[in-house]
């Protein structure tokens, strides 16, 4: 019940075209009930006639009559079954929307052991099933239900005796009913979870589809891809094996009641109790009496098929951000200066597992930070923390003063602007991921912001200029190009906190000045935070934070800190070491090179 309600609590923006799909079924329940009557009075007329004029009369009328209910009747199931998808098909986009929303809402965290392919099949796979719940199932249900009870009525009048025999099978499709629901839905939930994890392994190949090829493991994900779908298969088969067997027994639970029917009536009318045009007339009606019956067996299978898939969306629903804006967040006044304060900062990803403790700094605003350290020292979670894509365990961070979690997620973020390593570009033009944030900017400042990163060069020589589809992640450009093109989208967006996260690590020398050059221009004006290993990179910084052990093991300018026999001078040292070594590596290569061509 919860689950049905869980659904329902979407139809409150479309009682309208419920109510007409209501009305209309009500209506073509009465219709049909008429049909089988008008039979019963032509069999009588022409088995019984006082005269022949008289006769052909009464069977001219009653085919105007049937003509007229036959039109009513398509006129009816159009309205019901348009109706009823008009509902049903906007609850699917009413939940949809809710789902992608609080999917929005929901934190980084909760995305780290989720599967894309997985969380798309809950939003669309499972979603879809509200219209089968809505527009087929409730109302074959209701219809169906409906139907039952005016045939009952009917037959009531016609013969009770007869009636009475053809309840015989009734009590026998209900328990076989309620039997079948304790097996039917949970194999139909394991079926959505089958699609589902389908969808998450053909969503990472095919995003991973180079990875693949310059591997080749063509031969073993297709064997993956191949158990998936076997598994789904089997999945599906199983729950309408269960189907297949409910619905046989509930054929052959109704015609028992036909073949009582056809024994008794047919004694009834020979010992001349009942008149023939009453047994013809049963035989209609009892026809419409099981046949909701049967049908109520396909409209369980649809029931219990969408049920399983609400459960899995109630399911994600439920799931909470752990990161949200608090009741009385504030918006944050205007433009940042960009003072970052932590003060005794700590946090975990998993309790116990400390990534950062007891952090304290303070960096001024319109300053340049450079954070260094081995890999894995929580660079990357100490920056994550400023727009609270996770929240501190312990301690505050403010921004000009103004403790973080007070402010709205919006308008904190607003104030940043990040440039990672690994560069996403959305599908689409090479313009529409400039403006992607601030999607109001003119071409002119566009085109500025693309010179400023260094990128208009390049981006004027593709086929279509700046109009030009860079395809998925930006597939068709280099790496140095999608660099380029993420900082002029940070340009765009004008925000006085700017974070670049080893933004030029995966490049070639030319392209590192070029994009080092872009960078530099960026940060006049704004608070800026490097992470970097490259350490010639950010030897101008005003402060280099040198990190070890989820903590900060030193501070100061390249000169001060190369002063101290600390942990920077031994990584620039060793940096000055590796360097000479890979140049002679490289030239060692194309000696190779050229003796192999001779």
């Amino acid at each position: 019940m919860k689950t049905l309600k869980f659904v329902f609590g979407y139809t409150r923006n479309y009682v309208k075209p419920l109510v007409l799909t209501v009305f209309s079924m009500l209506a073509l329940v009465g219709v049909q009930l008429v049909a089988p009557w008008i039979i019963k009075q032509m069999v009588a007329a022409v088995n019984t006639p006082n005269n022949l004029a008289e006769g052909l009369d009464t069977v001219r009328r009653l085919a105007i009559l049937a003509l007229i209910i036959y039109i009513a009747r398509g006129g009816l199931q159009f309205l019901r079954s348009y109706m009823s998808h008009v509902a049903g098909w906007g609850v699917v986009a009413d939940a949809r929307r809710q789902i992608y929303d609080h999917l929005q809402r929901l934190s980084l965290r909760f995305y780290e052991d989720k599967q894309t392919g997985d969380l798309m099949s809950r939003m669309v796979n499972d979603s879809d099933m509200f219209e089968t719940l809505i527009a087929h199932a409730i109302p074959d249900t209701l219809v169906n239900v409906l139907m039952l009870i005016g045939v009952s009525v009917v037959l009531i009048k016609l013969n009770v005796q007869l009636m009475l025999l053809s309840l015989i099978p009734v009590p026998l499709i209900i328990l076989a009913a309620r039997g079948f629901t304790k097996y039917v839905r949970p194999a139909f939930r394991r079926r959505q979870q089958e699609l589902g994890e389908l969808n998450a392994t053909l969503n990472d190949n095919l995003s991973g589809i180079r990875e693949i090829k310059a591997f080749t493991r063509e031969d073993v994900e297709a064997q993956r891809i191949g158990k998936h779908i076997s598994h789904y298969r089997d999945s599906l088969l199983h729950a309408l094996r269960l189907m297949a067997t409910f619905q046989p027994f509930v054929e052959f639970s109704s015609s028992l009641g036909t073949i009582g029917l056809i024994y008794f009536g047919g004694k009834l009318v020979l010992n001349q109790v009942l008149p023939l045009e009453d047994l013809v007339a049963f035989f209609l009606y009892l026809e419409m009496f099981y046949q909701p019956i049967r049908a109520l067996s396909g409209a369980w299978e649809n029931v219990q098929h969408a049920m399983a898939g609400a459960e899995r969306v109630s399911e994600l629903l439920r799931e909470t951000p752990e990161v949200y804006d608090k009741p009385d967040a504030i918006t944050f006044p205007g433009r940042a200066k960009g003072a970052i304060s932590f003060r005794n900062v700590s946090f975990h990803y998993v309790k116990g597992d400390t990534v950062i403790s007891n952090i304290n700094l303070d960096i001024p605003a319109n300053s340049v930070v450079a954070l260094v350290g081995p890999t894995g020292v929580g660079k990357t979670t100490l920056v994550s923390l400023i727009p609270r894509f996770y929240d501190v365990v312990e301690g505050s961070i403010t921004l000009d003063g103004y403790d973080i979690r007070d402010l709205s997620l919006k308008s904190l973020r607003e104030q940043i602007s990040i440039v990672l390593q690994d560069v996403f570009l959305f599908h689409g033009t090479a313009r529409e991921n400039i403006l992607f944030g601030r999607p109001d900017a003119t071409d002119a400042e566009v085109i500025e912001a693309a010179k400023i990163a260094n990128a208009h060069e390049f981006l004027v020589r593709l086929p279509n200029g700046y109009d030009t589809i860079i395809g998925e992640r930006g597939v068709k450009l280099s790496g140095g190009q999608k660099q380029r093109l993420a900082i002029a989208r940070a340009v765009l967006k004008d925000a006085p906190i700017l974070i670049l996260d080893e933004a030029t690590s995966s490049v070639d020398t030319e392209t590192e000045m070029l994009i080092q050059q872009a960078l530099e221009r960026l940060m006049v004006g704004r608070t800026t935070i490097i992470i970097a290993h490259r350490l010639s990179t950010i030897r101008s910084a005003d402060m280099i934070v040198v990190m070890e052990d989820a903590g900060i093991k030193e501070m100061g300018t390249h000169e001060e800190l190369m002063a101290r026999d600390g942990l920077y001078r031994y990584l620039n040292e060793v940096q000055r070491q590796i360097e000479p070594q890979w140049e002679i590596v490289r030239e060692r290569r194309k000696q190779m090179a050229l003796n192999a061509a001779n």
